[in-house]
């Protein structure tokens, strides 16, 4: 295409099953490309912020505090501390003469104010530049105030999105292992990389329940600051988001020897195969695991089952492109639309990582195109090219889609509605078909010359019209 720029070539490319697949990644975007990436600062936070019952505090202009969980689908079950943003709030007198006591007052008022369980404090560009030392101050609060004062080392400019992830794991590293770990089972696991969109780690918890295991820490969504000061006691670490958390689980292996795997709760195939390959490891302690969780997931799919064909009949044959921040996602996505008689014709991330695209174009039709960190002239032109009927993304590519007259769904922080799991499936494919046979995309230019017919009747998308 035209519309690539010549120096990221070697980030978009073809499966073709007769050459090996290769692809970069991991570098640094494009200056004016308008990259979706984003920066060091964003990484963390969205990592951290959904510890609910921590103070966040940005070290830091107000505009960087603009970034945050209220606007997102974090969801908690007691404390809501992380939806509220804070700043010291910078200006031009505290870049030259330093910031650090401003630091230091914001701090202890807010502590003061809000009494947290911890307090996560996130450097900026800006403190980078005019070196505060961050560090120093909140060792200081940390004695006045006898909770754990975190700094966490994220100055934007010092690489993307992928390396505050590192930032955030090595902050609440700090915390782990600093707990009581009396009362927690051989069978038990921490939950990380999941943020609790629209209460969704409250589905997987309650898979566990039935299984008979117990979570002692969910890293981050719907997080405690004193669950994750004792997870270095549970037996198994479950990595979903790997790119956020797997930095995380690696510590934990390295300092406190506790095993990690990764699994994803997107789709059918993914969310069994992690039920099963969970129940194995604690077979030696529960040799009745396995068959308990073989009827959870039996019980589960023989009432998804049949919703879901009644919606393939629609959907059977139409195109899909996918661009997600964590490539894991990516993988659940192009199983789950083959379920629903769809084919996927692109799919990307802005954090992937050579071995998620090499196993994205294993497992995905030949012609597929797999993109490294898209920027929006390319989205554009795929979507055009490729004429999907569907782009699944999150809230920087809905406008993309919307104007190339294009169904969307959201699939970032942003949404609302609870994708994982079984019942997630049903709530992803449910939404696809919405989207995909509204009516109004045949009054965009994209269809123009498409007879206007009657529209697909299946019970679900008459019920959503007469609703509307």
């Amino acid at each position: 295409m035209e519309t690539i720029f010549e120096e990221r070539q070697d980030q978009i490319q073809v499966t073709n099953a007769e050459t090996a697949f290769e692809i970069a990644c991991n570098k640094d975007s494009l200056a004016g490309a308008v990259s979706q990436r984003a920066c060091v600062f964003c990484g963390s936070r969205v990592v951290l912020y959904p510890i609910a019952d921590a103070l966040h505090l940005v070290h830091g202009p107000i505009g960087c505090a603009a970034y945050t969980w209220d606007i997102r689908g974090a969801l908690s079950s007691g404390p809501e501390l992380h939806r509220l943003s804070f700043s010291t709030d910078l200006r031009e007198r505290d870049v030259i003469f330093g910031g650090e006591k401003k630091l230091h007052a914001s701090l202890v008022e807010l502590i003061d104010r809000h009494q947290p369980k911890a307090a996560f404090v996130y450097s900026t560009c800006i403190v980078g530049l005019i070196g505060d030392d961050l560090q120093a101050v909140c060792r200081k609060v940390t004695a006045e105030k006898g909770i754990p004062v975190i700094p966490v080392m994220s100055e934007g400019f010092k690489g993307n999105k992928r390396a505050g992830y590192l930032a955030a794991c090595q902050a609440m590293a700090k915390l782990v292992g600093t707990g009581d770990t009396t009362g927690i089972s051989p069978m038990s696991v921490n939950i990380l990389g999941d943020f609790n969109l629209a209460g969704e780690i409250w589905l997987v918890r309650e898979y566990f329940k039935k299984m008979g295991i117990q979570v002692v820490a969910n890293i981050t969504g719907d997080g405690r600051v004193d669950d994750i000061r004792r997870c270095h006691g549970a037996a198994l670490n479950i990595v979903q988001c790997s790119g956020s958390t797997m930095d995380l689980a690696k510590i934990m292996q390295d300092k406190y020897g506790v095993p990690f795997m990764r699994v994803s709760y997107f789709g059918i195939e993914d969310m069994a195969q992690a039920l099963y390959d969970i129940a194995k490891v604690f077979l030696p302690h529960d040799p009745d695991i396995l068959r308990r969780t073989q009827e959870l997931v039996r019980n589960e799919l023989s009432g998804l089952m049949p919703r879901l064909k009644a919606l393939r009949k629609d959907l059977e044959g139409k195109k899909a492109a996918i661009y997600v921040g964590g490539a894991f996602k990516a993988f659940s996505l192009v199983k789950a639309f083959r379920h629903l008689g769809m084919k996927t014709v692109m799919v990307g991330s802005q954090t992937g990582t050579e071995e998620d695209y090499k196993e994205l174009a294993e497992i995905t039709d030949e012609g597929t195109i797999i993109i490294d960190d898209a920027n929006p002239l390319e989205l554009s032109r795929i979507v055009k090219d490729k004429d999907v009927d569907i782009l699944v993304g999150g809230v920087k590519e809905r406008p993309i889609a919307y104007k190339l007259g294009v169904g969307f769904c959201d699939h970032n922080h942003e949404r609302k509605l609870a994708l994982e799991g079984f019942e997630g499936m049903y709530n992803f494919a449910l939404e696809v078909h919405r989207t995909v046979t509204c009516p109004v995309w045949r009054f965009t230019p994209r269809r123009s010359g498409v007879p206007i017919g009657k529209a697909p009747a299946s019970e679900t998308f008459i019920a959503t019209n007469e609703e509307a």
